[in-house]
């Protein structure tokens, strides 16, 4: 057992109670969690101000002087304030302190004797005071020596057992003085030379107590590039696994049902994107190997019609295929395009999700076993361990919420050999987080939007202006067209004081007393739901209010309008979403970003974004870097697979290239993770797989 794996509770200041709450609140259970809590920021303690130099909008600043004398202040009968006035001949300051702080100060420090003194300057009554400030005896510190102060996140209840920023720096500085010799290192030195990158060690050291801005980066680009790498040695050292131990259906031929389709149903003329992705997943089909594809296609770019395309691939091969969709909504979506699609066509579709009961679900289960049921559409339920294929050899995974490899997993045991796998996703997702949460799959991408189609014009109008909205949505309506009213939550909340449906509702039918309105939320019972949309989609009522519900599986080509009420609470990508439900028919069609006048500067950026493009990519690399992969649409709902310590996949793009072209030529020079040039890799990754990280949802 190495230091590293000790008890926290062993270490000198933390004992039981404090073991308790940084693992509860930080997840600090050993010395090497500890030593892989990193600060978030550091303050320069190498320069040494004056008095005379200090102003109230400066940061963290440290002076060296002496206390004149010491005044107290009743604030109460039990509380008092004590301040110190300190000079340092240049000028005059107050050091201030409340409650017990100023009993300590008024015994231990002495009129006179020169202090260094650490703390943020503030003004009060014209004179500079720093609160609660640090203070070392300035004979007994070696300021050129400080280097760079950390600090680091700490909870209110680590606070109310005396665990602030300062506490927990001691705790770590006590761990460094206690690690004698050097860390082990987790990368070969050929690696570590080759990019010039720190060793572990001094990285480790460094990021917590840098002597300037130079050392400080260099440890951070080893440890970003350290985490990045294993992220990646994983992804493709499973990818790789799986190649060699699966191989796949040999889909040699397009037959009579692919040709009949492309002949005779083809709704429209396919794009040269379209064309393309066709014929990578039809070498994929025809290689011998498993195909495992990640399909990326902005709102409207046809990704359904190319998946349908290559299940009758499939079926003229003598196979079934599947479609995995993430809720009842969107499978039963995608029932219908499939079965719009194809028309009169000899393929028998079916629905499998969590409503279809008794009789029908016992005959879906027969036609899969018996081979009659050519494609089947549904939810979770079709990874059950009940459904049984006679021949599963394509799937299709809708991962509008990500499916994990472990549950993709399950739909290999279905089939004797694993099935060709094509993921879909309607959210753009750019290029270093899809080699992360994606690393395992190679990538499609359709970029361009069926012929016909003219960009929606996006503007953003803030909410004084409704009155003028109002009027050319009712212009829009005369000349036939429809229109979606876009609400941020269903009823009113106290917390957030937001326009919500039911009120909405209520005012837009007094507003357009001469049109009929749906309604449509996630807490009606879905046969309500339905009706509502059916009567749009129909075209019997010319407003849908709705909530974010409408986002996926709504295609009514007449509506033209998309109005987002509050759209400052929505995401960079959610916006994108909802606006791709207009611009479907060959009208030019709208989409107005309501919100009040004052707005946070990161939000009127990102509504500047949405006025400015209609590209999904450009989109989603701005929401990666103004909210992060966690907040992602897509990745929001399952949450991060894992959680990056430093490494940051927005800003560090670079890295994770590097990491991953690293790692790759490592797979392909030891794919069976053997060669003791390796062996430091491979044992690390295995220690890796054994915290708690998920591990299997990345790889």
């Amino acid at each position: 057992m190495t230091i590293l794996n000790q008890d926290i509770m062993y270490l000198p200041g933390v004992g039981p109670n404090r073991k308790k709450i940084l693992s509860d609140e930080l997840g600090i259970q050993t010395f090497g969690d500890l030593l892989e809590y990193f600060p978030y920021k550091y303050v320069d303690r190498s320069k040494v101000y004056t008095v005379h130099e200090l102003t109230g909008d400066m940061p963290f600043v440290q002076v060296v002087g002496h206390v004149l004398s010491f005044e107290t202040f009743k604030m109460s009968a039990r509380k008092e304030r004590v301040v110190a006035h300190f000079s340092d001949g240049t000028g005059v300051m107050d050091l201030v302190w409340f409650g017990a702080g100023g009993k300590y100060a008024k015994q231990n420090y002495r009129i006179g004797t020169d202090y260094l003194v650490f703390g943020k300057p503030t003004v009060f009554n014209n004179r500079i005071q720093l609160s609660h400030p640090d203070i070392d005896e300035a004979s007994k510190v070696d300021t050129s020596a400080m280097g760079m102060q950390p600090y680091y996140n700490t909870t209110e209840k680590m606070k109310k057992m005396g665990l602030n920023s300062r506490s927990t720096e001691r705790l770590v500085k006590t761990l460094l003085e206690a690690l004698k010799d050097p860390l082990p290192e987790t990368l070969p030195d050929f690696i570590a030379q080759r990019l010039h990158l720190m060793s572990r060690d001094e990285a480790l050291r460094n990021i917590h107590y840098p002597q300037n801005a130079r050392d400080l980066e260099r440890a951070r680009v080893r440890l970003k590039f350290e985490e990045l790498f294993f992220v990646q040695l994983n992804i493709l050292r499973y990818a790789s696994d799986q190649r060699r131990k699966y191989r796949g259906y040999i889909f040699s031929q397009v037959g009579e049902t692919f040709n009949t389709f492309y002949y005779n149903h083809l709704p429209f003329q396919l794009t040269e994107a379209q064309k393309r992705v066709i014929r990578e997943i039809r070498k994929d089909m025809g290689s011998g190997r498993q195909m495992n594809r990640l399909l990326q296609g902005d709102v409207g770019s046809g990704k359904t019609l190319v998946a349908l395309m290559s299940m009758l691939i499939a079926i003229d091969n003598g196979y079934q295929a599947c479609i995995m969709a993430p809720t009842e909504i969107l499978a039963e979506q995608h029932l219908q395009t499939i079965m719009q699609f194809l028309g009169d066509m000899p393929v028998r579709v079916a629905l499998l999700t969590g409503i279809v009961k008794g009789k029908r679900r016992q005959e879906i289960h027969e036609g899969l076993m018996d081979g009659t049921i050519d494609i089947l559409v549904g939810t979770h339920a079709v990874i059950e361990d009940t459904v049984q294929f006679a021949h599963l050899g394509f799937v299709v995974v809708d991962e509008q919420h990500r499916f994990g490899v472990a549950q993709r997993a399950k739909l290999w045991s279905k089939s004797a050999n694993p099935p060709h796998i094509l993921v879909m996703t309607a959210t753009p997702i750019p290029r270093t987080l899809a080699m992360t949460l994606y690393g395992d799959l190679d990538v499609s991408i359709i970029d361009e939007l069926p012929p016909g189609r003219k960009p929606v014009v996006t503007q953003h109008v803030f909410d004084r202006s409704l009155p003028s909205l109002y009027d050319s949505i009712r212009r829009q309506i005369h000349q036939g067209r429809q229109v979606y009213m876009v609400f941020p939550l269903i009823e009113e909340s106290e917390k957030i004081d937001l326009k919500n449906l039911e009120d909405g509702f209520a005012a837009l039918s007094q507003i357009f007393p001469e049109f009929r309105l749906s309604k449509v939320h996630g807490k009606m019972k879905p046969a309500d739901k339905e009706e509502e949309m059916q009567r749009f989609v129909r075209g019997e009522t010319q407003i849908l209010v709705a909530t974010t519900v409408i986002e996926v599986g709504v295609n009514v080509p007449n509506a033209s309008v998309m109005v987002i009420f509050d759209a400052q609470r929505f995401g960079l990508s959610q916006l994108h979403q909802l606006r791709g439900r207009v611009g479907r028919g060959a009208d030019q069609s709208y989409c107005l970003l309501v919100t009040p006048y004052q707005l946070s500067e990161d939000t009127r950026k990102r509504i500047d974004i949405m006025c400015d493009t209609n590209d999904g990519f450009r989109i989603a690399e701005a929401d990666l870097k103004l909210r992060g992969p966690g907040d992602l649409e897509g990745t929001a709902q399952s949450g991060m697979a894992f959680d990056l310590k430093i490494a940051d996949i927005a800003r560090d793009g670079q890295l994770v290239q590097m990491a991953r072209d690293e790692a790759q030529t490592i797979v392909d020079d030891d794919p069976t993770c053997t060669s003791p040039k390796y062996q430091i890799l491979w044992n690390r990754l295995r220690e890796l797989r054994k915290t708690n990280i998920n591990w299997g949802v990345i790889s």
